[in-house]
């Protein structure tokens, strides 16, 4: 990772202006933004149940107390953050469900690499720069609603944080990996365009949609040919290298007893591949 700057990076509102003009273009989205939310997941959700359509995007300038997986909690300082939840209402097959938080990860990778920054993806979608520093979190959450299921995808984006406001010395944000950052709007826009474009693609392809996403996931993402540990939900771990994702988004490690498939379960990268 690269040295933080001696100046603090520049912070300030997001440009609202700018934001409803350039949603304006975008018939497919609509914007609710507010200057502090507790979790933006929170307001998403309330408002798929009362019928929004697919295409909300709930964006907080400042978000007091984030959820990510695993019932963790997501908090950066005002001013530093992307952090945003959209509505989806997706028709693919239900098996096919499992590789939205993958496709969203994925996604919002591929914005940051169009901005200059090598951005992975350690499985399933935490999103990664400096090698295994992570710079942005993603919770998918399933909802009933009267017009039938939604997915709320939040994201999370460190963007102006600096090294001594970061929660974890594994995390990092777009201005200690640049101190030439985009603003936090610019992120906002170009990350929602690309998780706009990428569902649509995925839902529009059916069953060779979510293949080929299956074979871009492969591609870009960091867990693969590593030595990992598996924290699993329930307790115990997985000790092996993670040698591929299957054909429903799940983690294929290859053990001392076998291959084991991980539907979910916190991933450590424990070295490089000699």
């Amino acid at each position: 990772m690269t040295d933080g700057p001696t100046q603090r990076p520049a912070r300030g509102p997001l440009d609202a202006e700018r934001l409803s003009e350039a949603f304006a273009l975008h018939p497919d989205l609509s914007l609710e933004l507010l200057a502090e939310a507790t979790s933006t997941n929170e307001v998403a959700t309330a408002r798929a149940r009362e019928g929004v359509a697919e295409g909300l995007v709930v964006v907080a300038d400042h978000q007091l107390a984030g959820r990510g997986r695993l019932d963790r909690t997501w908090e950066t300082p005002a001013g530093t953050a992307v952090t945003f939840s959209i509505v989806l209402r997706p028709t693919v097959p239900a098996p096919s469900w499992p590789w939205l938080p993958l496709l969203v990860g994925h996604n919002v990778a591929k914005a940051l690499a169009s901005l200059g920054y090598d951005a992975r993806v350690k499985w399933p979608n935490d999103v990664l720069l400096d090698g295994d520093r992570k710079v942005a979190g993603i919770l998918v959450e399933r909802v009933e609603t009267p017009q039938g299921p939604a997915a709320i995808v939040g994201v999370g984006i460190n963007v102006a944080t600096t090294a001594d406001e970061l929660p974890v010395p594994t995390a990092t944000s777009l201005a200690l990996a640049s101190p030439g950052a985009p603003d936090r709007t610019q992120v906002l826009l170009d990350v929602v365009a690309a998780l706009r474009e990428g569902y649509d693609v995925w839902q529009a392809g059916a069953e060779l949609g979510t293949a080929r996403l299956a074979t871009s996931y492969r591609s870009h993402c960091a867990t693969l040919g590593r030595d990992v540990r598996v924290d699993l939900p329930g307790g115990g771990e997985l000790l092996g290298r993670a040698v591929d994702v299957d054909e429903h988004g799940r983690l294929v490690v290859e053990t001392a007893e076998g291959r084991e498939k991980v539907g979910a379960g916190d991933v450590v990268h424990v070295r490089a591949v000699d």
